[in-house]
């Protein structure tokens, strides 16, 4: 089950998603705990699509009906990477041979955070594909890993990725 929130003001709206666990060992999804607890501070036009399902053809499927749908401004896709250490956006979504850069400037973007990095391996699953099935729509999509989270990091990752929000906010 998908769980949303729409909080509607007159400004383009900007989804931001994350995933449900895929792992019996996980409880929760580190992508669906940050967005839980930055969820009082994002702005008031964003959609939140939450516990996507992990699943190669319907998370790309009910992302895509909400951009068509909303036809947001920009989108954020969050997903979980269990090994990394800091927020990661990603470049580019791949599949195949075929290779679809973000229209989004990720260096202007990482600008202003503390400990995010600009990665050029979204992996070889569902994350992947759903960012490559984004990037073929005409939107201003980045794709955020995000690593679990623990009380060391926990301040870090929220500061970032609300920077990262804001920055997409005001940019398109």
């Amino acid at each position: 089950m998908v769980k949303e929130n729409a909080r509607w003001t007159m400004a383009s709206p900007l989804l931001i998603t994350s995933f449900r666990p895929w792992k019996a060992h996980q409880g929760l999804n580190a992508s669906d705990v940050l967005l839980e607890r930055v969820a009082a501070k994002l702005p008031k036009n964003v959609i939140s699509l939450r516990w996507l399902p992990v699943n190669f053809d319907l998370a790309p499927i009910q992302v895509i009906s909400h951009i068509v749908q909303y036809r947001p401004k920009a989108v954020i896709c969050c997903g979980m990477a269990e090994t990394r250490k800091t927020l990661t956006i990603e470049q580019w979504g791949t599949y195949k041979d075929c290779r679809l850069a973000t229209p989004v400037n990720l260096q202007t973007l990482v600008k202003n955070t503390i400990h995010t990095h600009i990665s050029d391996d979204a992996g070889n699953f569902v994350c992947n594909r759903l960012y490559y099935r984004v990037l073929n729509r005409p939107a201003n999509a980045v794709f955020v890993h995000v690593p679990l989270i623990t009380p060391a990091n926990q301040s870090v990752i929220e500061f970032d990725f609300l920077k990262i929000v804001e920055y997409l906010n005001s940019a398109y």
